[in-house]
């Protein structure tokens, strides 16, 4: 699966990555690598069925 990825240096800092199709989706890392590997993490823990039922 593919999902399109925002990645934006932040004014302090920084990147802050947010996924646009994935409401509330949004990380950050000190680098674009850390940044990338944190919104991967968020992206499947946002898929991840939950409990909510």
């Amino acid at each position: 699966m593919k999902i399109k990825v925002v990645l934006e240096p932040s004014e302090e800092g920084g990147f802050t990555v947010y996924v646009p199709s994935l409401p509330g989706c949004i990380s950050e890392g000190d680098t674009e690598e850390e940044g990338l590997a944190n919104i991967k993490e968020a992206i499947e823990l946002y898929l991840e069925p939950g409990d909510d039922v």
